[in-house]
């Protein structure tokens, strides 16, 4: 797989673009975790709504009240919600 740049544009708590996303491991009202090539990015917040993922470039754009965004080490395994359906 190709090395994706990786960002984050939040505007003004409501909107989130993220680029780099591999997969998206879950994601309801309140949480979405994504596997990004820096990592794990968990989001929680309240009213989430996931507007569009492209898993062909790696471009990603939810809306909601976010409250948080958290890193972490674990990379993306084959456990990932669209790694199932896609297999």
């Amino acid at each position: 797989m190709l090395h994706m740049p990786h960002s984050l544009i939040l505007e003004d708590r409501k909107k989130l673009t993220v680029s780099g996303v591999q997969d998206v491991d879950c994601f309801d009202e309140e949480t979405v975790i994504l596997y990004t090539n820096m990592g794990k990015l968990v989001i929680h917040g309240r009213a989430l709504h996931v507007n569009a993922l492209n898993v062909d470039t790696g471009d990603f754009l939810m809306e909601g009240d976010i409250v948080s965004l958290q890193y972490t080490e674990n990379q993306p395994g084959k456990t990932g919600f669209f790694s199932r359906i896609f297999r």
